[in-house]
């Protein structure tokens, strides 16, 4: 029988990584993501697999915490074939790439602390260097398209469907012969959220006998998108009018995308007050040029931006801040909008503005993404009064808000509707999901299929 271990996104959200080997011995790999939150160290433990047996290497989407380990797995023996859409590796470059800079950047600080007390062979070198980046794209590298089956090997191939998560983000098939007898396993990646402006309905999978499931938001439902974005406009106006900054961290890729084609609209209705809107995130502004690039992708409302201005997320009060020097400059504003990353606030310009402004009641926070524990954001969502700061501690004034209409993830409902769509399925792991909610989406899906329901665990042995 196959063996599927994940190495990762088990019993937490983060570290998507799965290793599927198959009784011909060949061993086909679902992501290689980077922790984050909690469990950060695990990023710096070998890996409990040997990278170098590792055939195939697929990818569901560009997320961090679904490519960001691959530079450690090509550094440390992985030498196969990678296999997914062109636009995710495209995204992926500038994820990866920004985060070797960021690491790199995060070293030559500690190291300089730590020369002068003497102590700089204790500072843990980066997890991966941009060279290391460059090293994954040396590999064959193999683009998928949607809807085409990819042959992996004798009687083993895998399809590619859309997610509707992010930019040619994909739920995977993989079909193979065991013993003269067809399997199926799925795995779900993640799926995007029904009432995403920017990226189409994930794509109903119809048969497996096996699915691998995301539960991030598996125990509760959205806020309505309207009523979402209603809300998101009034935090904006009234901060705004009050002379007050909007402070909004924000995933480079979808969710920035996502941010700005709803103020694109508020400026085209005149809702949105005079004032200058950041994009402070270099990242985010290379991201949102590949969506550009890749916008036959996009849903209908993107194109036809596209096709009256020329442009899809652009309009006068939109600036790119691609320098530092430009990011630091943003402090002599006021009555301003800032989108900055990270989206968790674990690094990056948003700290830098938080440094800035969080202690000034006029200003407000917002949030519009999932939050993973132990990170910056979980705590501000949750009420903290202090937080630390390159070193310094500063008290929250800021307003802070958090809304979950604008999720690029499907909630409960979106979920079991999904599953529910299978016109034939058998059995059902949970994946991706914190401990306190997989329970709650793991007693919903029995009620509502009748079907064996498993909650991974990390590297358990589970046979397909």
């Amino acid at each position: 029988m196959a063996l599927v271990q994940s190495y990762g996104a088990a019993e937490v959200v983060t570290g998507s990584c799965h290793l599927l080997q198959l009784d011909n011995g060949m061993k086909i790999m679902v992501d290689c993501g980077m922790f984050q939150g909690h469990n950060e160290h695990k990023n710096f433990h070998p890996f409990d697999f040997d990278p170098k047996e590792v055939d195939v290497l697929l990818i569901t989407h560009a997320h961090l915490d679904h490519v960001g380990r691959i530079p450690k797995l090509v550094k440390e023996g992985f030498s196969g074939r990678i296999v997914t859409l062109h636009s995710t590796l495209d995204l992926a470059e500038v994820v990866l790439l920004d985060s070797a800079h960021l690491m790199e950047e995060d070293y030559r600080t500690h190291y300089k602390k730590a020369q002068r007390r003497g102590e700089e062979d204790k500072v843990r070198k980066p997890l991966y260097s941009v060279e290391d980046v460059y090293a994954v794209y040396d590999l064959p590298l193999i683009y998928a398209k949607y809807g085409e089956e990819v042959i992996l090997g004798k009687d083993v191939k895998a399809t590619f469907h859309n997610a509707g998560h992010i930019l040619d983000s994909a739920i995977i098939t993989i079909d193979f012969k065991e013993k003269g007898e067809h399997k199926r396993i799925v795995f779900s990646g993640d799926l995007g959220n029904h009432n995403d402006m920017v990226m189409p309905v994930p794509e109903q999978v119809k048969e497996a006998d096996t699915l691998y499931i995301e539960t991030t938001y598996g125990d509760r439902n959205h806020e309505g998108i309207k009523q979402s974005e209603e809300e998101f406009k009034k935090i904006i106006v009234d901060t705004l009018l009050s002379q007050g900054n909007v402070l909004i961290p924000s995933f480079a890729i979808e969710r920035t995308q996502e941010i700005l084609c709803i103020l694109k609209g508020m400026y085209d209705n005149k809702e949105l007050p005079l004032c200058k809107v950041f994009l402070d995130s270099p990242m985010a502004i290379r991201a949102t040029r590949l969506y550009d690039s890749y916008h036959e992708e996009l849903s209908k409302c993107c194109n036809d931006y596209l096709k009256r201005d020329g442009a899809i997320f652009e309009f006068p009060y939109l600036q790119y801040t691609l320098k530092q020097e430009e990011s630091k400059k943003i402090n002599e504003e006021n009555g301003c909008i800032i989108i900055a990353g990270s989206g968790m606030c674990t690094g990056g310009r948003i700290l830098h503005h938080f440094k800035n402004r969080i202690w000034n009641p006029k200003n407000a926070v917002l949030f519009v993404g999932y939050q993973a524990g132990g990170t910056l954001g979980r705590k501000l969502v949750e009420g903290a009064e202090w937080i630390k700061i390159y070193h310094e501690e500063i008290k929250v004034n800021a307003r802070i808000h958090s809304i979950s209409g604008f999720s690029a993830h499907a909630d409960q409902s979106e979920l079991l509707d999904w599953i529910e769509g299978f016109e034939r399925l058998e059995k059902i792991f949970l994946i991706h999901g914190e401990k306190e909610a997989q329970p709650v989406f793991e007693k919903l899906v029995r009620e509502r299929t009748g079907k064996k329901v498993h909650i991974v665990k990390e590297e358990e042995e589970i046979w397909v």
